[in-house]
């Protein structure tokens, strides 16, 4: 079950921000209100997914004339 946001007003937020980002760190949300209304919401980042390299190695072979120069009526398609 996630914990209900703290909910605080704008001048609030100012005065407690450290403490505020303490509470995100751990997991907690926070509403920022002015005049009662929500405006701002402070969440924890996401952790990122790293990439695993090497994934697909064996998939694709790069052809031996891979950056051999393209047919000619190719080339001349590029300048019309």
């Amino acid at each position: 079950m996630t914990k209900p946001a703290i909910r605080v007003g704008v001048h609030e937020a100012k005065t407690r921000l450290s403490e505020l980002l303490r509470a995100v760190a751990g997991g907690q949300e926070v509403d920022i209100l002015r005049s009662g209304e929500p405006v701002a919401k402070i969440v924890p980042f996401a952790p990122r997914n790293l990439r695993a390299v090497g994934f697909d190695e064996g998939r694709f072979t790069v052809p031996d004339d891979f950056d051999a120069p393209l047919p000619a009526e190719v080339e001349d398609s590029f300048y019309r």
